[in-house]
């Protein structure tokens, strides 16, 4: 049965915005876009939560969003905490308990992020509903079943928010109407280039990381490459144990494959240069990294957030592949004398990179949302020819 979390008394003429979020990472990302939302008189919102937060392996991170100080917060379990989840079910799963959600709290604009099984649900549902749809970073490009589904979700949204004009140029190329793209920046560098990130002092005492210097390892699956993620996984691993830097290690995400990855990174519990975490309060994750000596593995903050930082990327593996490319980013196979050479000469004083946004995306995003014509366009998506 469902719950509707949204407050009894909801003023009709306001306009009403559904954020959905299925892990830490895109949380991270929409945080400050619904904190803009909520101060603001002219809008309702409301979080449809669910994948990676309300799995206890993951972290259970449904309790970080609620610290956050939002109400209106939905939780969907979309799937079972048990290895080898396929993505089709929690895709449907997803669609199902976000359609009949959306048909209680007729939403007037649900908001999606990045390339996630759960963002391409919310965009279907959407679109479905005759629901307005806003895509935030659609038109990157990258490794592994991600790429497909992000450009599958522009073509379900009617409205983007987009990092760069690059992007832009690559929706347009997609046939979406010009008007309908907006270039906002990256969300999250507003948070990362604020005062309001804590203390190095104060992450380190929270998540008990006692090295003076570290890096940062995180390793997430390739889907379409599940026969060699066991393989891979071991290769890095026995290079970071004979590399001699402490690490801390976070969790990988929960895509199919992501327990091959568990079960050889628990392995290095027991070892005193590593640190092992489930999972951040991003915040804090953002300063672990910007404090960090590099970022080593396939995730998208090795190519997103550590440039901004100037902090060094050893980017392993196909999973990135084609995304934005820095001199802070070092590009290796999954080999361990490579991956030890590289982790050996890690480049020093990475000019800060503003590829991403300026730090401003939450305020144009508002000031976006404000326009009369903003909303004042159908739901009725035609195609653009060049």
């Amino acid at each position: 049965m469902l719950r509707l979390d949204f407050p009894n008394k909801i003023i009709r003429n306001k306009k009403k915005i559904l954020f959905v979020t299925g892990t830490r990472a895109d949380f991270g990302k929409l945080k400050g876009l619904i904190e803009a939302v909520k101060r603001e008189k002219d809008f309702d919102y409301g979080i449809f939560a669910t994948g990676m937060h309300l799995l206890k392996r993951y972290g259970s991170t449904i309790h970080e969003i609620r610290k956050s100080g939002f109400a209106n917060i939905y939780p969907f379990l979309n799937q079972d905490d048990v290895v080898g989840v396929q993505m089709d079910d929690v895709l449907s799963n997803t669609i199902q308990g976000l359609g009949l959600y959306v048909r209680e709290f007729n939403p007037d604009l649900i908001v999606v992020h990045g390339d996630r099984v759960e963002t391409l649900a919310g965009a279907t549902v959407g679109v479905l509903n005759n629901i307005l749809v806003a895509h935030v970073e659609g038109g990157e490009i990258s490794g592994t079943i991600d790429e497909i589904l992000r450009h599958a979700i522009t073509k379900l949204s009617h409205l983007h928010f987009v990092a760069n004009n690059k992007a832009r140029k690559r929706l347009i190329q997609l046939g979406e109407i010009p008007k309908s793209v907006f270039v906002t920046g990256s969300p999250d560098i507003d948070l990362m280039l604020s005062k309001q990130l804590p203390t190095l002092v104060q992450m380190k005492k929270r998540y008990r990381i006692t090295f003076p210097e570290y890096a940062i390892f995180t390793y997430h699956p390739v889907t379409t490459e599940l026969s060699s993620i066991k393989k891979n996984i071991e290769t890095v691993v026995d290079a970071l144990i004979e590399s001699n830097l402490n690490y801390v290690v976070i969790y990988p995400n929960n895509d199919r494959g992501s327990h091959l990855i568990v079960e050889e990174i628990l392995r290095l519990k027991r070892l005193p240069r590593f640190r092992l975490i489930t999972s951040m309060r991003f915040e804090y994750y953002l300063t672990l990294l910007k404090n960090s000596k590099a970022i080593i593995g396939n995730s998208s903050a090795g190519v997103r957030e550590a440039p901004v930082y100037g902090v060094p990327t050893v980017n392993i593996g196909t999973r990135q592949n084609k995304r934005f490319d820095y001199k802070s980013i070092i590009n290796v196979p999954e080999n361990r004398a490579k991956i030890l050479e590289v982790l050996h000469k890690l480049p020093k004083k990475i000019s800060p990179s503003k590829h991403f946004g300026k730090g401003n995306s939450a305020e144009l995003f508002i000031q976006i949302l404000k326009r009369k014509s903003f909303w004042n366009r159908s739901c009725q998506k035609t195609f653009r020819d060049i």
